[in-house]
C-alpha cells in the first residue's frame, strides 16, 4: 500500500471512524452506527441500496489494506463490514422503528452464529473476507424479514409497521 496517508485512511474507513477501537463488541458499535444513519440520514430505500453498495466497495478496499496494517484476517477492528450489512439487512423494507431494530438483532445474530455458507467465507482473506460473511448474514436477515413481513399480510396486520 502507498504511504501513510492512505494507511491511515483505510484504518478510518474500515473502522468506521475510528469506531471498530471500541473496547467492547465493535462489531456491535459499528452496527449500531450504521442504524443510526440509516434512521436519520438515509431518507429513501433506494438510498440504502447506494449506501450499501459505497460501504461495500470502501469495505473491500478499507478492509484489505487495513488487515496488512494490523495484522491477521478479518481484525476486530474491521466494523466495517457490520456497517454495509446492516444497509443490506434493511433493504427493500419499510422505514419503521420494528424493522429497524429487528434487521439490527438478526445482522448481529446471524453474524455471530455465521450460518452456511458464511462460516467458509470468513475464512477468505483480505477486504472481500472481511465483507463476505456479514453480508450473507444480512442476506438471510433480510430475507427473514422479508418473510415476517408476508407473513403479517397474510395475517391481515399492517405489513409496514410489523412486526
Amino acid at each position: 500500500m502507498a504511504g501513510p496517508f492512505l494507511r491511515r485512511l483505510a484504518t478510518f474507513v474500515a473502522s468506521v471512524g475510528y469506531l471498530g477501537y471500541s473496547p467492547v463488541a465493535p462489531g456491535t458499535v459499528g452496527t449500531l452506527a450504521a442504524a443510526a444513519v440509516y434512521w436519520w440520514l438515509v431518507p429513501a430505500n433506494y438510498w440504502v441500496l447506494v449506501v450499501a453498495a459505497a460501504a461495500i466497495g470502501a469495505g473491500v478496499w478499507a478492509g484489505g489494506a487495513a488487515e496488512k496494517v494490523w495484522g491477521g484476517d478479518d481484525p476486530r477492528r474491521a466494523c466495517i463490514d457490520e456497517f454495509a450489512a446492516y444497509f443490506v439487512a434493511v433493504a427493500f423494507l419499510p422505514k419503521a422503528f420494528s424493522y429497524a431494530v429487528l434487521a439490527f438483532i438478526l445482522s448481529r445474530a446471524l453474524d455471530i452464529a455465521k450460518p452456511f455458507p458464511a462460516g467458509r467465507l470468513q475464512r477468505v482473506r483480505g477486504g472481500v473476507g472481511i465483507m463476505a460473511d456479514d453480508l450473507v448474514a444480512a442476506v438471510y436477515a433480510n430475507l427473514t424479514l422479508q418473510a415476517l413481513r408476508l407473513l403479517a399480510r397474510a395475517l391481515g396486520a399492517s405489513a409496514e409497521t410489523f412486526p
